[in-house]
């Protein structure tokens, strides 16, 4: 039997090694998705846009939603929804998919030499695309409604990086898992779809009372969507021990969850 081996340098080479494979492959996952509609790739632009636009009028026009310690503007409020929508909509792309990518790509358990261990990755590269254009949607309203963005945008892929590696983490977890309990995928998306309303989103956790602040803390995404307010909105620099925790807590996690697919992934075929 084949030795796949744990350790978080083979992590890494098995990235380089396969970086053309992962390449091609997101390349036809974004272009695929889209296929065959009126519009193509151009729906992946007009959806954020769509879903700002519902959230916004939701939770300022009828619930009279304001951010704390900001202004009753419509367009700030949104701005600010739209920060943390773009970084929970990548986890919860990924995470909601992962438990099923195995399952979907059964014949390159079976009849096929494939890397596996990639998957999760090319899953992660077309929520990256996606948020990109979210991005630039971002970009673009910003400088038409309050001029040129702040300096400190140029930080968003320092704040990215450990989300991209937590969930790179949790995905070779949940891959791994959704081969073997099939509910697993049922669970993840009831917990993503609480996992919206219990993460600072739609309000900021200086909003919450104390007691309640320490529980919103214990959620990974916080301090993440926290920052990337800080640094597109609010023109703040990053917290640098917070980021240095999530840098480190991402890593764990990250290698945790490699080792944990790279471990199980052995009895792949038997079980499909």
């Amino acid at each position: 039997m084949q030795h796949y081996s744990m350790a978080p340098a083979e992590m890494i080479a098995s990235i380089w090694r396969n970086r053309y494979l992962i390449k091609t492959s997101i390349q036809r996952e974004v272009v695929g998705r889209y296929r065959g509609s009126f519009m193509g790739i151009l729906w992946s632009f007009f959806n954020p846009v769509f879903m700002l636009s519902v959230y916004t009028f939701v939770f300022s026009v009828v619930f009279k939603a304001r951010w704390h310690a900001g202004s009753d503007s419509k367009t700030q409020f949104a701005l600010i929804l739209f920060a943390g929508l773009m970084v929970f909509n990548l986890f919860a792309e990924c995470v909601n998919r992962a438990p099923g990518l195995i399952l979907a790509n059964a014949s390159y358990v079976k009849k096929v030499v494939y890397p596996l261990e990639i998957l999760p990755l090319i899953n992660i590269g077309g929520a990256l695309f996606h948020l990109i254009v979210s991005f630039a949607v971002w970009l673009l309203a910003f400088f038409i409604l309050f001029g040129a963005p702040h300096l400190t945008v140029l930080l968003f892929p320092v704040i990215l990086l450990p989300l991209i590696m937590f969930t790179a983490g949790i995905s070779w977890l949940l891959a791994s898992v959704g081969v073997y309990l099939r509910d697993v995928s049922q669970v993840i998306s009831i917990a993503t779809t609480a996992l919206l309303f219990l993460s600072p989103i739609f309000y900021s956790t200086a909003s919450l009372p104390e007691k309640f602040r320490v529980v919103m803390n214990l959620n990974p995404l916080t301090p993440i969507i926290e920052q990337t307010r800080d640094i597109l909105f609010w023109n703040k620099p990053p917290d640098l021990p917070m980021l240095a925790g999530c840098y480190f807590f991402s890593l764990i996690v990250v290698c945790l969850g490699f080792a944990w697919f790279q471990k199980t992934r052995k009895g792949f075929a038997d079980v499909l």
